[in-house]
């Protein structure tokens, strides 16, 4: 039997996956529109390259769905394992493509419209992009999954594979990182005024 699901179903995850294991292909869809932007955003604030993004979060996706019908409720988050996956997936590509200067990697193209009221805003992003990519690859995963993933602690560590403490090192050398690299810029994107 499928249950009729809408975008804003709290439903839980473990019981989309539940209900999709009997059969309700709609939980599968529901399932996918909650786990794959997660996926893609992770992997776009690793690597930079939408095109590339979207590569890992559909292999991702397909790695998880692969697994599905062994999933263990109980054992571990499914949102802890994509993480996982999306960020060896990502740190794969960057090994493979760890003989690319950052200056032969095209800037990614914001899809957002030219309003002036965005500018402000994609100056921000763009600047926080490239800033994130001059930090080492350890640093930059514990930045992405606290402070734009908003995982917590023990769980980024469970992802990254190392202790809470270590998590909290990374976290901490990244932001101090990020903040002399954009130290000079404050003016140019709009926060003179402001104590950041």
């Amino acid at each position: 039997m499928t249950m009729p699901l809408d975008h804003n179903s709290d439903i839980s995850d473990d019981a989309l996956l539940q209900l999709y294991a009997n059969g309700d292909q709609a939980a599968a869809q529901m399932l996918t529109l909650r786990l794959a932007p997660r996926a893609y955003g992770q992997a776009y604030r690793m690597l930079g390259i939408a095109a590339e993004a979207e590569d890992v979060a559909q292999e991702a996706m397909m790695r998880f769905w692969k697994i599905a019908p062994e999933w263990r409720t109980g054992e571990a988050k499914m949102t802890t394992w994509l993480y996982r996956v999306t960020s060896n997936l990502c740190t794969d590509r960057l090994r493979k493509t760890c003989t690319t200067t950052l200056d032969a990697i095209d800037e990614p193209v914001d899809p957002s419209p030219s309003a002036a009221d965005t500018m402000q805003d994609i100056a921000r992003h763009d600047a926080l992009q490239s800033a994130l990519m001059e930090l080492p690859e350890r640093q930059r995963q514990a930045v992405v999954l606290r402070h734009l993933d908003e995982l917590p602690n023990p769980e980024i560590a469970e992802v990254m594979e190392i202790s809470v403490e270590a998590v909290e090192s990374l976290t901490s050398r990244g932001k101090r990182a990020l903040a002399q690299i954009l130290k000079g810029r404050k003016a140019a994107l709009g926060f003179e005024g402001n104590a950041r």
